[in-house]
């Protein structure tokens, strides 16, 4: 660890739960501790180092790894455990064939390039899955009485499992490339036809082909983006 400076602190490093972790420095301090925190290295990983990629390298996504891509995106938490996305992995060229057409033309080239095209939807009808996942008594009914309820639930737990994807693909060695730029209607009715599920964005994975990404773009700071009352 590098000399502490006048403040006390190292200028990048702070050791917590025998993990040394890289930091910025907020105000001249490291802020910590973090109890449990993963490494730099994973949180470069999953974040600082994270890229959408470029372009995709000639490495094929195996069913097995999109097995266990799930098992890890169904632990992430949602309200009541609603569990209420759904994932289509367009892997075949007759599903690429009838997706293209929904297919916003700028986005036409790069999303059937991946090798696996996550569309990410959710089942307005989630509730009838209460029986498995949560059976507190008469939560399934209160859902099913209340379309709108329903429907605002569904959106926002499945877009939330839809990060956790983006996540658990980094965590897995896949890079990740989250699109709109697509005809919803259209793709339903070629690809969801008789599930009931709404598409809401796509995600498309591989692994990603060595250079060609450009400089980040900056982001928001913590004072523009976030207030703490």
């Amino acid at each position: 660890m590098s000399e502490a400076g006048a403040e006390g602190v190292s200028d990048a490093e702070v050791t917590s739960g025998g993990a040394v972790l890289e930091q910025e420095r907020v105000g001249g301090m490291v802020p910590g501790p973090f109890d449990h925190a993963l490494p730099g290295e994973a949180l470069d990983v999953l974040f600082r180092e994270a890229r959408t990629p470029a372009g995709w390298a000639d490495r094929a996504v195996g069913a097995d790894t999109l097995e266990v891509l799930y098992d890890l995106v169904k632990m992430g938490p949602t309200s009541g455990n609603c569990g209420p996305a759904r994932f289509v992995f367009i892997v075949g060229d007759e599903a690429r064939t009838r997706l293209r057409p929904a297919l916003s033309a700028g986005n036409v080239e790069r999303c059937l390039a991946a090798p696996v095209i996550a569309v990410v939807c959710h089942d307005p009808l989630f509730f009838e899955q209460f029986g498995t996942l949560n059976p507190e008594s008469g939560l399934r009914d209160w859902f099913a009485s209340d379309v709108g309820l329903a429907e605002e639930t569904a959106f926002r737990n499945g877009t939330l499992q839809g990060g956790y994807l983006i996540m658990a693909a980094r965590a897995l060695g896949l890079a990740a490339a989250p699109m709109s730029g697509f005809d919803a209607y259209m793709l339903e009715d070629a690809l969801l036809s008789g599930t009931g599920w709404r598409a809401n964005f796509l995600v498309c994975l591989g692994y990603a082909e060595e250079g060609g990404e450009g400089p980040r773009l900056p982001r928001l700071s913590y004072e523009t983006a976030c207030l703490c009352l």
